[in-house]
């Protein structure tokens, strides 16, 4: 019987441990990356660091699912993390954030300019550490994140377009075309983190492809929960303004469903109020009355569990995969 992932209300023991171990891996990996840049990049690269380290315990705990010493895969959780880094540096300069993880965003705090030079400088860190890491994956490791670069930057142009398109009608964007904007924006960098603790742990293509698919569909559930929390999060949990992607006009899946399914004449009503960007309580409300917020959290299920099938389908250690089916559960549960 092919078990499928479900939302747990918080980590169990296993999972718990896994995500503390890797951090403890990690961060000292990681503080010797970041010593390589230049002193100011690097206060700039701290400014954003100290999230709760999914992506590189994704990495580690996949290479203990393929059998592997994790430590193999340690330049891999460490260029996990500085992708993703660069990632929130960016993208905060593109939404215009000016808060993150309840402080200041880079570009806020340094400048447009300096923010871009630090995110490209941790681009650049990322890949040379992969390189740098020797041993007989390392170049296949680096394809896998230029791929997943390639992804991530696709679908962030896709989202930056979709800015341009109307809420509703001929030319909207369409539930369907968001998930698969997600699954490249985010899906793709937590499909790199699965593959790449399998590849460094020296795994087999149809492994390494299970455990990227598995990771690609949990970034997708992790991108739904995501838009839930860009309404309806507690700012003290997310460190963002309440109703912050209501206020910026993000086309996000609870709305573009809660659209989709809406009756013509609450359509056009819930676009106006939308447009307008005046009354984001009032919006959040009539979102969630025409069940966007319930679909949404369906649609981080429905992913979960085609990542579970994945799982199912491939040769991995036991209790490697406890952790990380749980690990993987825990994203559409967290709080920021």
């Amino acid at each position: 019987m092919i078990q499928e992932l479900q939302p747990p209300a918080a980590l169990d023991g296993a999972a718990a441990d896994a995500l503390a171990r890797a951090r403890a891996r990690t961060a000292p990996a990681l503080d010797a990356a970041l010593g390589q840049l230049d002193p100011w990049l690097r206060e700039m690269a701290a400014h954003t660091t100290g999230g709760k380290g999914l992506r590189p315990a994704l990495v580690l705990l996949a290479a203990e699912a393929v059998g592997a010493d994790p430590e193999d895969a340690l330049p891999g959780a460490v260029a996990v993390e500085l992708i993703h880094t660069f990632s929130l540096v960016h993208d905060d300069i593109m939404d215009g954030d000016e808060r993150r993880r309840s402080r200041p965003a880079v570009w806020k705090a340094y400048g447009t300019g300096p923010a871009v030079l630090a995110g490209d400088a941790l681009h650049t860190l990322a890949l040379d550490t992969l390189l740098r890491s020797g041993g007989p994956h390392a170049h296949s490791a680096v394809r896998h994140l230029v791929h997943a670069l390639g992804d991530l930057v696709r679908g962030q142009a896709e989202d930056l377009r979709f800015e341009n398109r109307p809420w509703y009608g001929p030319g909207a964007v369409t539930p369907h075309a968001y998930r698969r904007m997600a699954e490249r924006k985010t899906g793709a960098l937590f499909g790199c983190a699965t593959a790449l603790g399998a590849v460094l742990g020296g795994a087999p293509h149809r492994t390494v492809e299970a455990l990227r698919r598995a990771g690609r569909h949990a970034g997708v559930a992790f991108q739904a929960s995501d838009d839930v929390l860009g309404i309806w999060g507690d700012p003290a949990l997310t460190g963002k303004p309440v109703y912050g992607d209501l206020r910026r006009g993000k086309k996000t899946l609870p709305v573009l469903t809660a659209l989709a399914g809406a009756p013509p004449a609450h359509a056009r009503a819930l676009t106006a109020l939308l447009a307008a960007g005046d009354r984001p309580a009032e919006a959040a409300a009539r979102i969630e009355a025409a069940g966007g917020r319930t679909a949404t959290v369906a649609e981080a299920g429905r992913q979960l569990g085609i990542a579970g099938r994945y799982l199912s389908a491939a040769p991995l250690d036991p209790a490697a995969v406890r952790a990380l089916r749980n690990l993987l559960s825990f994203l559409p549960d967290r709080h920021g």
